[in-house]
């Protein structure tokens, strides 16, 4: 018998490390012969731990799961929700970049080629690095962590630098509130994103690669390593890719907890043994990124679809979603909700609908009263604007901005006023204090929305200015889209800041 329990961080936070020993101890007190595998997780936190078990070619699902739990789970006597396939919230997503995830043993390579993977390099290896760039520019794919620059223009712009050295940037420092698919992607499927470095090593020709991750994530880091120690192992990675192609190695490296470091100059200079402050553009990465050398710095999850792409073909990839933002998201779903996780699926569903249709509306019963998007730089989207298809230019066009795809639903009990004063704050907290209009312009903003909170009407043009200044001056999207949550919330939520009627009068 094989039962699959998670060995993700959210499934163990919820108890998976003892439901993994009370069946290993109950299986081994009835003589059973058990197999556990640890997996990763499917994404349905709610349901965490999530055990499956294989029966006759099915894995038949049972969750959540407590560890006194095991005994009627061997018996059979646990409410089963079918196959995973099954459930409907996974039934509607159309899984890519997580296509394995939840599926394989993550540190088993064997597993993962069975699944398809190594294929995308394979196909890679017999390509021009030319032919590379262009198959990843064809796929539309575009950076899955920020504003959504496209892949295969920067990929393009380091290939052709000249250098006798170049490098490829995993940006794993995950740290925008309400997202976790970067975690959940390494843990669950390291060796994708493996591959889509590799394949992007042999693009640009670069033979190095470096996995910048950030220390709140003990088990990500711990899987990665063993990961790249198993693909070099193997020959995927090393002096020569596969035993056929260019050399190409990767390194895992480990922040210090500085939110800023998610900005890629930033990282650049972490990685390099420097304080991670914002460097001035230009000199762009892809020109003068690590160590002076052209840099291709991408989020986890672009690299990790690159496999995809390659296995599938560019044109398979670009079928999917909605006008430019080509392909699937992995959104994740977090704050106030009923089902809480990740669910990836084709850009263009409206935003209505994967709240109160996919999340289920709100845990509390309330009411939605307001949606962060993109992290906590992110804007808040009242339900007038629910309609919004979920793609990148559909949001800029709403003031908004879709960044790593986190999404946290608040009901109507959120104070507006005191998330925009939060924005603020955190923006004032983890500035690197490069450049004046954020590590300035924060703090004043903070103490402009505290008179506000106060009573004071005069104080509201001055924010309103505050925050055009941040915008068009900061030399970094933390101090740049700070504004974003504040004026979303300012404009669209006026009955919570007090004083937004007198002003107008």
């Amino acid at each position: 018998m094989k039962i699959y329990v998670p060995r993700d961080a959210a499934a163990r936070a919820l108890g998976a490390d003892d439901v993994a020993r009370a069946i290993a101890d109950e299986a081994a007190r009835r003589g059973l012969t058990v197999e556990i595998v640890r997996n990763g997780s499917r994404g349905m936190i709610w349901l965490e731990p999530l055990v499956e078990i294989e029966r006759d070619g099915r894995r038949l699902a049972y969750g959540p799961v407590d560890a006194t739990d095991a005994a009627a789970l061997l018996d059979g006597a646990l409410p089963c929700h079918g196959t995973v396939e099954d459930i409907p919230f996974f039934a509607r997503q159309t899984r890519l970049t997580f296509a394995r995830v939840g599926l394989i043993d993550p540190l088993d390579l064997a597993d993962y080629e069975a699944h398809g993977g190594l294929k995308g390099l394979r196909r890679a290896l017999s390509m021009t690095p030319a032919d590379v760039v262009a198959e990843v520019t064809a796929s539309g794919l575009r950076g899955r962590g920020g504003a959504g620059f496209p892949t295969g223009i920067k990929w393009e712009t380091v290939r052709k630098a000249a250098a006798d050295r170049k490098y490829i940037v995993c940006n794993a420092d995950e740290g925008d509130s309400g997202t976790f698919a970067d975690r959940m992607l390494m843990e669950g499927d390291p060796f994708t994103l493996i591959e889509g470095m590799a394949i992007a090593g042999i693009g640009v020709s670069a033979a190095k690669g470096f996995v910048y991750i950030r220390s709140e994530y003990p088990d990500a880091i711990e899987v990665m390593e063993a990961a790249v120690r198993i693909a070099r192992g193997a020959g995927v990675l090393g002096a020569s890719v596969l035993g056929s192609g260019p050399a190409f190695d990767i390194e895992v490296r480990v922040g210090a907890g500085a939110y800023v470091c998610g900005e890629e100059t930033s990282l650049l200079n972490s990685l390099e043994g420097k304080r991670g402050i914002v460097r001035a553009k230009p000199p762009l990465p892809a020109l003068e990124g690590l160590f002076g050398k052209p840099t291709v710095v991408n989020n986890v999850l672009s690299l990790a679809t690159v496999p995809v792409i390659f296995e599938k073909g560019a044109a398979h990839y670009a079928g999917f979603g909605l006008g430019r933002s080509k392909g699937t998201m992995p959104i994740q779903i977090a704050g106030n909700v009923k089902f809480g996780g990740l669910f990836e699926t084709a850009f263009g569903m409206p935003l209505g609908d994967l709240v109160n249709d996919i999340a289920g509306g709100t845990a509390s019963g309330r009411p939605v009263k307001a949606v962060q998007v993109g992290g906590p730089l992110g804007a808040y989207m009242a339900p007038a604007k629910f309609a919004t298809p979920f793609g990148y230019e559909e949001f800029d066009g709403q003031g908004g901005l879709i960044g790593h795809a986190g999404i946290v639903v608040f009901d109507d009990s959120a104070d507006m006023l005191k998330l925009a004063r939060f924005a603020m704050e955190f923006c004032a907290v983890e500035s690197c204090g490069k450049c004046t209009p954020c590590r300035i312009g924060s703090t004043r903003g903070v103490e402009t929305i505290d008179r506000i909170a106060r009573g004071d009407s005069s104080a509201i043009p001055i924010l309103t200015d505050l925050c055009e200044t941040m915008k068009d001056g900061s030399l970094c999207a933390l101090g740049g889209f700070t504004p974003f949550p504040v004026m979303s919330a300012l404009t669209q939520f006026p009955e919570d800041f007090a004083c937004q009627k007198e002003a107008a009068e």
